[in-house]
């Protein structure tokens, strides 16, 4: 795919929720089109609804711009985040027209060797060659996904922890 678009949420214990979008085409990131979502709908920790409101969002506001859409979107999660992707995906009626993929921590989380990547559809992920560079792709997009997502609730919670109630007073 030419265009590949990562998600990712991120929150400290549900607070100061978060979720990002980084932009890759051809292989290599275009910052200028990153961007970050202050969790607006979803009170509480639940990463489904998060996914699903920030995917939305990112792509109601393309279609509304008439911009293009990505050749494939990859989020940061498993089968659950795959599947609420998936639906909100659906019920804008983009679904024909991009294609959908999650990278999973495997079996040893830390093990960048079992991540597993799952497509709409497929109850047994997708295997690569050992050193195949789509999958390092996927996994470097994912990785850089989850980068820019939690970077953002730590400045938030910064900034806050920083702001006095004295500043309020006229």
């Amino acid at each position: 795919p030419e265009v590949i678009e990562g998600f990712d949420i991120s929150n400290i214990s549900g607070k100061y929720a978060v979720g990002s979008v980084v932009v890759f085409k051809n292989a290599v990131s275009e910052n200028s089109k990153y961007r970050r979502f202050k969790i607006e709908g979803v009170k509480g920790v639940d990463d489904y609804a998060m996914l699903r409101e920030v995917v939305g969002r990112r792509y109601s506001r393309l279609l509304r711009e008439g911009k293009t859409l990505p050749n494939l979107i990859l989020i940061d999660g498993g089968r659950g985040h795959l599947s609420s992707a998936e639906k909100i995906i659906s019920e804008l009626g983009i679904l024909e027209k991009v294609d959908l993929a999650c990278v999973a921590k495997g079996k040893f989380r830390n093990n960048i060797e079992t991540d597993e990547v799952f497509l709409p559809g497929k109850r047994d992920p997708v295997f690569f060659q050992e050193n195949a560079p789509s999958r390092f792709l996927l996994q470097r997009i994912r990785d850089e996904s989850h980068r820019f997502a939690i970077s953002y609730p730590r400045k938030l919670r910064t900034k806050s922890a920083l702001a006095s109630p004295l500043e309020s007073v006229p």
